[in-house]
């Protein structure tokens, strides 16, 4: 229904009753979104643009927003986990960035998951499980085109083809991948590890948006 929000920042909240939220003011119309302590640390400007996922339960509806793309359709992935609602998809969110999170399912470290509050050992067993895949999806993914990419010994080309994997996963073309990826690596000649990589090219895919 809504993809995301842009107005006047009216309040925040850390600590609340309703939770951690925003009141965003679009058009004199006050939106009440909840969102994480990260997100909300990071909102320095009154005027922004938020990423929403709507909620229906059968006696409510609520929006929860984060400031980039990567971050809501990460949290609503993470709510495709039987059991992982909005508050413990929010916490987990909250103790990782998306590139640690990324990470942990690449090396299935259940127990770096369950640092995060309300996740215990079995609960991030579980959001490994039901999770790697689609987040690293080799199956339905092209490789990338190497050829015009400077690299250096030190970046594999699975590397860059995980990277990519995960990018497309989030909703990026195989073109969009390609052309953060390059960008990474033709201007940050020391990464070469998959989630530095990973971690800088999304933070050139949402300055791009």
């Amino acid at each position: 229904m809504y993809d995301y929000l842009k107005g006047h920042l009216v309040s925040k909240q850390i600590n609340s009753y309703r939770g951690s939220h925003i009141v965003l003011d679009v058009n004199n119309i006050g939106y009440l979104i909840h969102t994480g302590k990260r997100t909300i640390e990071k909102i320095a400007e009154d005027e922004i643009k938020v990423y929403v996922s709507l909620s229906h339960k059968e006696d409510s509806m609520s929006l929860t927003g984060f400031l980039t793309k990567e971050e809501r359709d990460i949290f609503n992935i993470l709510q495709s986990v039987s059991g992982i609602g909005v508050k413990l998809a929010l916490l987990i969110l909250d103790e990782f960035s998306i590139a640690e999170l990324i990470d942990i399912m690449i090396r299935e470290d259940f127990k770096e998951l369950s640092r995060a509050k309300g996740v215990g050992a079995k609960v991030a067993q579980k959001i490994i499980l039901e999770l790697k895949d689609k987040l690293i999806n080799w199956s339905n993914v092209t490789p990338v085109d190497v050829a015009d990419i400077e690299t250096t010994k030190e970046v594999e080309q699975e590397a860059i083809i995980e990277v990519q994997s995960v990018l497309i996963s989030l909703g990026y073309s195989a073109n969009e991948a390609k052309g953060a990826i390059k960008e990474v690596l033709n201007y940050k000649k020391d990464c070469s590890k998959t989630e530095d990589i990973l971690k800088y090219s999304l933070e050139f895919l949402s300055r791009m948006a």
